[in-house]
């Protein structure tokens, strides 16, 4: 979906007054407010009820712009924003002074990510600055993906939402670190792995001195509805013992549901994990709204392919166990 002009330009001068704007990426929606206005910053904390000291994700126009938030633009870095930008990959990098350290979670890191979409891009063009932007939801929940998502969680919050459609990779940004001469991927998502070592050879895996980045909760993008995610056998023989004990399940899988299956609630996902990634959220609030007791999910190959996937499935699975220590920050796009 194309910029509306008219729509932009009052995104802009709602974002220059302060307010919260919601735009779309290819990732998923984000709760834009100016980076630079610690009032602005303040309100995104407020309507997601989101605990302070998290950091949040600074979207640029590109490179350029970027290297106004950071104070050094280590060569790795750069290489991988060349790569990659615009595009679903987020950078983690030594903050510039006048970063606010509520953008920043009190670190000396900020994370900067230049979004393709293309209603993301008109914004930021036509803003001239960074946007300060966390996924659209409550926090905690599942990320939206589609403008009605926005609306139906964050409500009068927000003084714009910008439709731009749905989200074309429906799963949050791959985000690395580039600190200490060393590159670590914090959070994996249509950016993979292999693809950042393409670019810049080994790719560590964070350990207890990585910087806090969005996303690690243990429990994150999870439904209201209890979630398991159990293998295909063990979900086959727990859907049929939950029927026979007259439960109301909803089941999400790859498999189709059985021919004498009664119950509307089985979403068949897609095979792929690209389209799985991109319809994933939608079809978890689908389900999270059809008043089922649970919901029974089936688990993904442990592929590198799937690791985005796999990675949020675990972590919507993990609600009401607590945070993990590591990482205990919450959601951005």
């Amino acid at each position: 979906m194309l910029p509306d002009p008219a729509r932009i330009e009052e995104a802009v001068r709602l974002l220059r007054a302060g307010q919260l704007v919601a735009f779309p990426t290819e990732t998923v929606y984000g709760l834009g407010g100016d980076a630079g206005n610690p009032v602005a910053v303040a309100r995104i904390f407020a309507a997601k009820g989101r605990p302070a000291g998290h950091p949040l994700i600074v979207h640029l126009s590109g490179l350029a712009a970027a290297r106004e938030w950071t104070r050094a633009m280590p060569e790795p870095a750069l290489r991988l924003a060349e790569s990659f930008w615009p595009g679903p990959l987020t950078l983690v990098l030594p903050k510039a002074g006048h970063v606010l350290d509520a953008v920043t979670g009190g670190q000396d890191t900020v994370a900067l990510r230049a979004p393709a979409h293309p209603v993301a891009r008109a914004l930021l063009a036509a803003f001239g600055g960074g946007i300060a932007a966390p996924s659209a939801n409550r926090y905690g929940r599942i990320s939206p993906t589609r403008a009605a998502d926005v609306r139906e969680e964050l409500g009068d919050a927000v003084a714009l939402v910008l439709d731009g459609g749905d989200c074309e990779v429906g799963l949050e940004s791959t985000i690395v670190a580039c600190l200490g001469g060393r590159v670590t991927l914090l959070r994996p998502g249509a950016v993979s792995r292999s693809q950042i070592e393409d670019v810049v050879g080994t790719v560590s895996l964070p350990d207890a001195n990585a910087p806090r980045a969005p996303g690690r909760l243990r429990s994150h993008y999870a439904p209201r509805t209890p979630l398991a995610l159990l293998e295909a056998p063990a979900l086959a023989a727990e859907a049929a013992r939950a029927l026979a004990a007259g439960e109301r399940i909803a089941v999400m899988a790859r498999s189709p549901a059985p021919p004498d299956w009664p119950q509307p609630g089985w979403r068949r996902m897609p095979e792929q994990p690209a389209a799985y990634g991109r319809v994933l959220y939608a079809t978890l609030r689908a389900l999270d709204a059809a008043g089922a007791a649970r919901i029974l999910v089936e688990s993904v190959p442990r592929d590198e392919p799937w690791a985005a996937v796999a990675d949020r499935l675990m972590r919507a699975a993990a609600a009401g166990d607590g945070p993990a220590a590591a990482g205990d920050v919450p959601e951005a796009p």
